[in-house]
């Protein structure tokens, strides 16, 4: 039965990976400490292994057709590695009521951002003919890798949800860039993430194998069926999800 419920939420969370992009996975926690019973400072790195695993294969089509941006992509990941590990260490001296407060906080956040999505473009970068204009450019990217990385580090999210608004609405990448942009940092950072977990935290290898797998195909099947939806009122419908899964952390915090 725990196995089904594991290869079920790796489906949903993949599905929402698949068709949304980096955002999707920010259930990921709650879905592994709230339904499966895992602990907190276990359920972070798993959560990381999901992410990495599955941003990667996502991120494969988008270098392929060339949307990224591999100079801004290292931007983002030289600052947020670092404040990754920063994060872990962080989060490690956190009491787990305080981690998962924060958490949802983020969530909160996340689904915000995605009911006030206007499909509106920055000109920050100008990335153009003329290359980025790096003067711009970096006083603008350097925080929000350094703000990504802290939140990858301390929560096990990837982030996707902050650095694709970053790109679009401040630094004027368009929008596919931006998601095969996103895609790369995340996975740079999760891995950062997973390894300044390794020396401390056990991990249920076969579960999380299990979830991985799970959602790798959910993602690629969600993937191919994205051009058919309405993406869009999609998104409204997972912040509604997001925000109601962060009611209930923080209800469950409150009274626990």
């Amino acid at each position: 039965m725990t196995l089904a419920i594991t290869l079920a939420l790796g489906a949903v969370i993949g599905t929402f990976l698949g068709l949304l992009g980096g955002g999707g996975s920010i259930l990921a926690v709650p879905a592994l400490v709230y339904v499966l019973g895992i602990p907190l400072e276990h359920a972070i790195p798993m959560s990381l292994i999901v992410i990495a695993a599955a941003s990667a294969v996502g991120a494969l089509p988008k270098i392929a057709s060339g949307h990224v941006q591999w100079r801004l992509a290292g931007v983002f990941a030289a600052v947020g590695i670092p404040a990754t590990v920063l994060g872990t260490a962080i989060g490690r001296q956190l009491p787990q009521d305080v981690v998962l407060t924060g958490f949802a906080m983020v969530m909160i956040a996340a689904g915000v951002r995605m009911l006030m999505d206007g499909g509106d473009v920055g000109t920050a970068c100008k990335i153009g003919n003329s290359g980025i204009d790096w003067r711009r450019c970096a006083p603008r990217s350097i925080p929000a890798g350094l703000a990504v990385g802290l939140l990858t580090g301390l929560f096990g999210v990837g982030g996707g949800f902050l650095i694709v608004p970053v790109l679009v609405l401040l630094l004027g990448v368009q929008m596919p860039v931006a998601i095969g942009t996103s895609l790369l940092v995340i996975v740079a950072n999760s891995l950062a993430g997973i390894i300044s977990h390794l020396g401390g935290d056990a991990i249920d290898w076969g579960t999380t194998a299990a979830f991985v797998g799970a959602a790798v195909v959910g993602s690629l099947i969600a993937g191919r069926l994205g051009n058919l939806l309405d993406t869009r009122r999609l998104q409204r419908w997972f912040a509604y999800l997001v925000l109601a899964v962060a009611a209930y952390v923080v209800t469950d915090t409150v009274l626990h």
